[in-house]
C-alpha cells in the first residue's frame, strides 16, 4: 500500500522525537544528579 509509506515514516519520526525527549527528561531529572552527587562526594571525601 504506497499511500501509507509517507505516514509510516511520519510515525518513525514522532516516535523518535517522543523517545529522545522522554530520554533527555529522564537523564536530566534522575541519572545524571546521582553521577554530579557521587563525583561531589569521592571529591570532598579525596579532599578531607
Amino acid at each position: 500500500m504506497p499511500q501509507l509509506v509517507p505516514f509510516y515514516y511520519t510515525d518513525q519520526v514522532t516516535f523518535t522525537f517522543i523517545l529522545l525527549t522522554v530520554m533527555v527528561y529522564v537523564f536530566s531529572k534522575y541519572i545524571l544528579p546521582r553521577f554530579v552527587r557521587l563525583f561531589l562526594t569521592r571529591l570532598f571525601i579525596s579532599k578531607l
